[in-house]
């Protein structure tokens, strides 16, 4: 009898079927494509679908081979090892697989040439500052995109503060105007990959596709123009990344490619994160921390599976070099196995030595924070990989340094003695510093909804040492309740929805108060771009006194004082303390009013207020 085969492609999907009815289908295929010139020549395709590790696959492209198959215990899944060759040229070739010598299917694959210069791009330092948003709750540019049937129903509800309120990709690109005309050199968006969930999908946490944009949001080459529009604007990217869970909605878990692909559930997270440092801790609740789950809808990942260990590395390497960002964002970053991490980094370092990744350690003490910076020498001997850690202890010590009362070791003296712990820091200039994020209560709320004391925060975030971040509405002073409420907290950005009242990106029906901030981080966060002091210089500070904190940023000759004073009267503050910063004759200019002040003797401070001063001498 002859045989046949009949190979059909249908929405991506592609299937085999031959003479004797036996099917085979791709469902998934990832990395989703390539690149020639890596550093590491190997790339591992994930291949899924039907029974399809019953096939031997086979490729003809020059400077590409084979160089592994690895099967697996479900045969709905094989793992290919490529080699591309240094010859290799970008182009498309067939992977086709054959059973019993006959191929039953292929499937095309792309390599690209990579961008000029991709190995070299810069990171984020010290001179940036970073814009946070959450792309849902920003601005819906693309109505027409907030129900995709293909996706599992969530209404569009505006009401609903925990439910999808429309905000997309196309949103964000229409405003990238506003965000660096407000002084910001980078943009943080929550992760914009697909989270088919039921509820709270709108976050983008619960990751159910790691290579493809949620379709709410738009698609994948929207997130690249997006990129491509921030660059010309002078705005890098950061792109958030989710290691430590997936969604319960991910594919895998309809189809798991091992049994040892997630940790075992029903183990529910304590969120000791101090188990990990701590030399005394048990093994359960060491265990318990690096593979409990979250919750019943965030299934816990085992980065120890070398299989999922290398998918994970190669998924930041692919949107890296995809879209072109400046760099990467993890979240739950110490949840995760720490030697995976460690391996993570050399590897993405390897292709992007200059790019920066930051990790979250959501812990108040900077001996727990820093363990897992670069250089950070560990008892245990562990290695940290990371260049820029997000600096949780500030942001509490700046809190309660803001709304406690000032004494020996309360108000401006607890955030002096916090940052005199530094030294637990191998860089600790590299820090990411924030006054709230998306998982925080908003910070003028936590500030009692105090004026003075946002605009002295703004002040101090713009120019004390790390890269400063804000959270969209931080500049007009958005508010939510001091106990947790994520939906409030990440509410929708006014004037991002036709119809909306208020407009803040145009300063349509601002109030006076919340158009002075607006200025105020506008004035700073501008003036910071170009200041060396800032965003190269070392800290110099003085302790506390009188309710007045003093410190200094220097660079060469480039030198800037800042005179914070928390006390409800006017302060008169005597320079000659600062004699070695200032020297003789030094006057300062406040980068806020561009009043000139002499430093020769003494000034006065108003009120509850913060004083930024460019020093000439």
């Amino acid at each position: 009898m002859m045989r046949k085969t009949l190979a059909l492609a249908v929405s991506g999907l592609a299937l085999a079927l031959d003479a004797r009815g036996q099917d085979y289908a791709i469902r998934h295929l990832e990395p989703l494509s390539w690149w020639t010139g890596m550093k590491n020549p190997h790339v591992q395709l994930m291949v899924h679908g039907d029974r399809i590790g019953e096939l031997t696959p086979r490729v003809a492209y020059d400077g590409v081979r084979i160089a592994h198959v690895e099967r697996v215990a479900n045969p709905d899944y094989l793992f290919i090892d490529l080699d591309i060759g240094a010859h290799a040229r970008p182009g498309e070739f067939m992977l086709r697989f054959a059973k019993n010598g006959r191929d039953v299917l292929s499937h095309p694959y792309r390599l690209a040439a990579r961008a000029p210069g991709s190995a070299r791009r810069r990171g984020f330092g010290p001179a940036d500052a970073i814009y946070l948003l959450v792309p849902d709750r920003f601005a819906n540019g693309d109505p027409g995109n907030d129900s995709v049937p293909a996706l599992t129903a969530e209404a569009t509800d505006r009401a609903d503060p925990d439910g999808r309120h429309g905000g997309d990709i196309r949103g964000i690109r229409d405003h990238l105007g506003y965000i660096a005309d407000l002084g910001f050199t980078m943009l943080w968006p929550a992760p914009l990959n697909e989270n088919d969930m039921s509820k709270y999908s709108y976050a983008g946490y619960s990751i159910t596709d790691f290579y493809h944009v949620d379709a709410r949001f738009g698609s994948n080459e929207d997130y690249r123009r997006l990129v491509a529009d921030a660059k010309a604007k002078g705005l890098g990217v950061i792109h958030d990344m989710v290691f430590n869970h997936v969604g319960a909605g991910h594919w895998w878990m309809k189809d798991l490619p091992a049994a040892d692909w997630v940790n075992p559930a029903g183990r529910f997270n304590r969120h000791a994160h101090v188990t990990v440092e701590d030399m005394h801790a048990s093994l359960d609740d060491r265990g318990n921390f690096t593979d409990g789950w979250f919750d019943a809808n965030k299934p816990d990942l085992n980065q120890r599976n070398p299989l999922l260990a290398t998918y994970l590395i190669q998924n930041t390497i692919w949107w890296t070099e995809y879209l072109g960002v400046a760099g990467i964002r993890i979240d739950t970053y110490s949840y995760s196995d720490k030697a995976f991490l460690a391996r993570w980094a050399r590897a993405y370092r390897a292709e992007y030595p200059n790019l920066t990744m930051v990790g979250e350690d959501w812990h108040d003490s900077p001996a727990v924070v820093s363990y897992w910076q670069q250089g950070k020498r560990n008892r245990d001997g562990y290695r940290a990989p990371l260049p820029a850690v997000m600096d949780f202890p500030l942001h509490y010590a700046w809190l309660a340094g803001m709304t406690q009362a000032p004494g020996e070791h309360t108000g401006l003296a607890r955030i002096y003695e916090l940052l005199a712990l530094d030294f637990l820091y191998p860089d600790p200039g590299r820090l990411v510093i924030f006054p709230g994020n998306h998982d925080t209560p908003r910070f003028y709320s936590s500030l009692g909804e105090d004026f003075d004391l946002y605009k002295m925060s703004i002040a101090w975030y713009a120019t004390t040492r790390g890269v400063p971040q804000l959270f969209a509405g931080d500049e007009i002073l958005a508010t939510s309740p001091l106990e947790r409420a994520d939906g409030l907290v990440r509410a929708d950005f006014p004037g991002g929805w036709a119809g909306d009242p208020v407009d803040a990106f145009s300063g349509r029906a601002l109030s006076a108060r919340q158009q002075e901030a607006q200025r105020l981080v506008r004035t700073l966060f501008n003036w910071r771009k170009h200041s060396a002091a800032v965003g190269q210089g070392r800290l110099v500070h003085f302790t506390p006194e009188h309710g007045t904190y003093v410190y200094f940023r220097c660079h060469g000759t480039d030198k800037v004082m800042v005179a914070l004073n928390e006390n409800r009267a006017e302060t008169v503050l005597a320079t000659a303390r600062f004699g070695e910063m200032l020297g003789a004759h030094a006057t300062g200019t406040d980068v806020v009013t561009g009043k000139t002040y002499d430093l020769a003797e003494r000034i006065t401070l108003p009120p509850r207020s913060a004083l930024v001063l460019e020093i000439r001498q």
